[in-house]
């Protein structure tokens, strides 16, 4: 039976750079780097990489429309950390564009970093800006993020979803069916097509998605989305669009966030387990109203701990270990709907690590070896779980120039 770190990985999204200029530049633009792609703090880091057997990560450049005036300053200035961040890790990892350069950083023993987009607003409807992006080595871009853009419309519009006492207007399970790409949407995705750049539909309206399929031809992704019969928020795909999906010679990526995986706030198998460990000494007034650890840092610092052999086996290993097994074999559940609708090639990872807030029994990057094994009691060979992790998206990166 293959662990985690016996197979090859590819994950297509995660919020890292975002992250670290978050805490670094857009506080003090002056300020040198603090936090980097070693620090504890985030959710994936090299380190982590390594230990998780992984080949190649996706970094988007995160456009937050509502938190920037000036989405194209945005993306140069994420820009910027990342190759910041490729030159001061230039002998562990390095930028790639397409499968070729992955199997040479391979054979030379780096780590490859994928550079995509989240956010089509980063282009401001203009095709040159398009342009310059796949100049800088984009090769990916989520056409929406949670608002609309000069592309099109998504499936969750953040300025309409809450009254200001955070009350909802507006359900997060209901889809929207009629706004897709406008024309200058259009326009893109078939420039994109033409360029080499793939096309990503995750946060895209339902509409949209169909709109895709119509005016386009080549595979495309959703780069982090899961089921939508076993999780109904509108971020998911439904059956028809993994079947479509899958039929074009597409893939999703399987996404770690909570929301996006239980139907519930909080699994009740995860509220009785909490209840009878009373999460060793903290009980459960460590964990909110959704099952989101109030304290990462102390989750974290514990479970390291743990790992480190530096504390004995207690009722918080107990607790860490469980909750994570009861996410993992929540993931191999989706994972297990969407092949069998979509067929074996449709299915990849797409974490979304660094993009979603922690909760407890969260996957950890090093620690892939728990999905292997859910997966395998989902059914899957040794081969299958290779293909999600790894061969299934490799199969579209090959289709780059």
């Amino acid at each position: 039976m293959v662990r985690g770190n016996d197979v090859k990985i590819i994950d297509m999204h995660c919020d890292t750079i975002h992250k670290i200029w978050q805490n670094n530049a857009k506080e003090n633009p002056e300020a040198s780097v603090h936090e980097n792609l070693e620090s504890d703090e985030l959710m994936i880091n090299l380190e982590k990489m390594k230990q998780g057997g992984y080949s190649v990560q996706n970094f988007a450049m995160f456009i937050e429309a509502d938190d920037t005036k000036d989405c194209f300053k945005r993306f140069n200035d994420l820009l910027s950390v990342f190759r910041e961040q490729m030159d001061i890790y230039k002998d562990i990892i390095s930028p790639v564009t397409n499968a070729f350069e992955i199997y040479e950083n391979e054979r030379i023993g780096k780590l490859s970093a994928f550079l995509t987009v989240e956010g089509g607003e980063a282009c401001q409807g203009d095709i040159e800006k398009l342009h310059y992006l796949y100049a800088q080595g984009v090769r990916m871009m989520t056409l929406t993020w949670n608002f609309p853009n000069e592309l099109g419309y998504p499936n969750i519009d953040a300025g309409k979803m809450k009254f200001k006492d955070d009350s909802f207007r507006c359900s997060p399970y209901i889809p929207d069916t009629t706004h897709g790409l406008t024309d200058k949407g259009i326009e893109f995705v078939r420039e994109m097509e033409r360029i080499g750049m793939i096309i990503d539909v995750s946060h895209l309206s339902d509409a949209g998605f169909y709109d895709v399929l119509k005016y386009t031809k080549k595979p495309f992704v959703a780069s982090h989305s899961n089921a939508r019969e076993v999780c109904p928020f509108v971020r998911n795909l439904t059956d028809d669009m993994i079947r479509q999906l899958g039929e074009r010679g597409g893939v999703t990526g399987l996404n770690y966030c909570h929301d996006f995986l239980f139907n519930d706030t909080i699994d009740e198998e995860m509220r009785a387990i909490a209840y009878k460990y009373k999460f060793a000494d903290k009980g459960l007034d460590n964990i909110d109203n959704e099952g989101k650890s109030k304290d990462y840092n102390d989750r974290y610092e514990q479970d390291r701990r743990i790992k480190d052999n530096n504390v004995s086996c207690d009722r918080g290993k107990i607790i860490s270990e469980r909750f994570m097994d009861i996410t993992y074999n929540k993931i191999a559940e989706h994972a297990r709907h969407i092949v069998n609708v979509g067929g074996m090639g449709v299915l990849g990872l797409g974490s979304d690590f660094d993009g979603i807030p922690c909760y407890s029994g969260m996957p950890e990057a090093d620690r892939l070896n728990y999905l292997a094994y859910a997966l395998h009691k989902q059914g899957f060979s040794d081969g299958q779980i290779e293909d999600i992790f790894y061969k299934n998206v490799m199969r579209v990166y090959k289709e780059l120039k």
